[in-house]
């Protein structure tokens, strides 16, 4: 997906797990707080069934969005902790 700059993509629920992986420019990932966190290329954000989120950029980002209830990618990616 491409999104433009000033671009976002509306709070919604994840209807099954989603994985959101940015591949060029960068932008920011919310969670059901809506607290903004960075996000750049090569990052990704995943985001479990029901969970409300939302991902927007200034300058344009694109990103790789796979979803699929076989998504268990905890297994294999390091996880960043945001206060």
């Amino acid at each position: 997906m491409y999104i433009e700059r000033e671009g976002t993509v509306g709070y919604h629920e994840a209807p099954i797990p989603q994985l959101f992986i940015v591949v060029e420019g960068e932008g920011w990932v919310t969670g059901e707080n809506q607290k903004r966190i960075p996000i750049k290329r090569g990052e990704a954000a995943l985001w479990e069934k029901g969970e409300w989120h939302t991902s927007g950029s200034a300058e344009g980002m694109t990103a790789i969005v796979i979803q699929s209830e076989a998504l268990h990618p905890e297994e294999f990616m390091e996880v960043k902790e945001h206060a």
